[in-house]
């Protein structure tokens, strides 16, 4: 499946992008994972780049969230990663954690990324360069992890 990469600050979004990141991100986070939290969190989404994957009809099938060092972490970080459930398997994950890093790089500086990861998700984590530091915490009743990926 052929999927265009695009990146976007949060005020560049057009209404209808926003609408259906915020869709997948509540699919994913708080129906899926049945995690009601506040998903949208302001300060963190208004600063940061927003990277998504559209298919040839413009459907939003894949995202993250390029934080710029201090806003989540001292360092870059790459959060709400995310893969729409009916397109997984396809290798659209992986190719955005590709497009994520490479995309924080272009726009922050190359440098240390963190990420809070699911600790189930680690060895895929882990096969892009990021090591566990840390111990397991739950964030929202889910295991968790610190990872990083040094520069």
């Amino acid at each position: 499946m052929e999927i265009k990469w695009v990146c976007k600050r949060f005020d560049e979004l057009s209404l209808k992008e926003l609408y259906e990141i915020l869709a997948l991100r509540t699919e994913v986070f708080v129906v899926e994972q049945n995690c009601p939290f506040q998903e949208q969190d302001g300060e963190k989404d208004f600063k940061s780049m927003h990277l998504f994957g559209k298919t040839i009809d413009n459907q939003i099938v894949a995202y993250s969230r390029l934080l710029p060092e201090g806003l989540a972490f001292n360092e870059a970080s790459i959060g709400r990663v995310i893969n729409a459930p009916k397109y997984r398997g396809q290798g659209i994950g992986r190719e955005l954690m590709k497009n994520s890093i490479l995309k924080l790089y272009a726009y922050f500086g190359y440098g240390d990324i963190r990420i809070g990861a699911q600790y189930y998700l680690r060895n895929f984590y882990e096969s892009f360069g990021f090591e566990i530091d840390g111990e397991i915490y739950y964030d929202d009743g889910i295991e968790h992890i610190e990872m990083i990926k040094m520069a």
